[in-house]
C-alpha cells in the first residue's frame, strides 16, 4: 500500500522546487528515459531519514555549485509511485533496488549511481561533491 499523499507532499516539493519533473507512472518514466539523449538525473526519493538529512539537501547543493549539470531532472517516489519506481529501476542495470538513490543516465544507460549505502551516514556536502564529480564527467557545461 503506497504512502499517503499528505505524508510525502513536502518531500516531493523539495525536489519540484529545484526543477525536477515528477514521474508518477511507468509510461512517464519510459517516455522520458527512452526519448532523452541528454544526461538525465533520476532521484529515487524516499521518506527515510537519510533522504531528508542527506540525499535531498545534497542534490540541491550539487545543482547550486556545479558548472556542468544534467539537462533533465527527474524523480520517482519509492513507496508511493510504485509502477514508476519499478520502471526506473529497470534502467539501473547491475544495481539492487535502493531507496533513496540517485542515478545519472546518458542515452538511456546508467553512467553513475549513488545507492543508499553511499548516502546513509554522510553529510550532504560529501554527497554533493560526489554528484558534482559525476556531472563534470558526464554532462556538458
Amino acid at each position: 500500500m503506497p504512502y499517503p499523499d499528505l505524508l510525502v507532499a513536502p518531500m516531493r516539493e523539495e525536489l519540484v522546487k529545484l526543477g525536477f519533473q515528477e514521474l508518477r507512472t511507468a509510461d512517464e518514466v519510459e517516455a522520458i528515459f527512452s526519448a532523452s539523449d541528454d544526461p538525465t538525473l533520476v532521484v529515487v526519493n524516499s521518506v527515510c531519514g537519510c533522504a531528508a538529512g542527506g540525499m535531498r539537501p545534497a542534490v540541491a547543493l550539487s545543482l547550486q555549485s556545479a558548472a556542468k549539470k544534467p539537462a533533465v531532472l527527474t524523480t520517482v517516489f519509492a513507496g508511493q509511485d510504485l509502477e514508476a519506481t519499478q520502471k526506473a529501476r529497470e534502467y539501473f542495470t547491475g544495481y539492487a533496488p535502493s531507496s533513496p538513490s540517485i542515478a545519472l543516465l546518458k542515452d538511456g544507460d546508467i553512467v553513475y549511481m549513488l545507492e543508499r549505502h553511499q548516502i546513509e551516514g554522510r553529510y550532504p556536502q560529501e554527497i554533493a561533491n560526489d554528484l558534482v564529480a559525476a556531472y563534470d564527467e558526464h554532462c556538458a557545461a
